[in-house]
């Protein structure tokens, strides 16, 4: 008969293959949003905004460079830009402007934004 070699081996291929899986499953759940993932364009966006607020100086370009990482670093990109886009249509006016100020989610995501830039302003100005 053999000595059952090929048949043990199978069973732990197959428990590793199991593990491996089991593994990956828990961390699929938890997936991390990695810090300070704003793009480039939107770093700059702020801090030429910024800059029209507080001057055209050196010293305002590092105040504003420092006020965006500080958001960046207690505000995921994703939160931001749909604060930014519900401030944005919130300006606009009109029909779509009031369904936003409505809703609290929309409310509390704006605070959030808002939370974030006294944190910079704090840290930087």
């Amino acid at each position: 008969m053999g000595d059952g070699r090929p048949c043990r081996l199978k069973v732990l291929l197959g428990a590793g293959m199991l593990l491996a899986s089991w593994v990956g499953a828990q961390h699929a759940g938890a997936v991390e949003v990695p810090t300070n993932d704003y793009p480039t364009v939107a770093r700059a966006d702020y801090i030429f905004g910024c800059m029209a607020a507080n001057g055209q100086t050196r010293l305002a370009l590092e105040r504003c460079s420092c006020s965006i990482d500080a958001i960046a670093n207690v505000l995921p990109y994703r939160d931001y830009e749909e604060a930014e886009t519900i401030m944005s249509v919130r300006q606009r006016g009109g029909e779509n402007a009031s369904m936003f100020l409505s809703m609290p989610l929309m409310r509390e995501k704006v605070a959030r934004l808002k939370r974030a830039q006294i944190e910079g302003e704090l840290r930087c100005f």
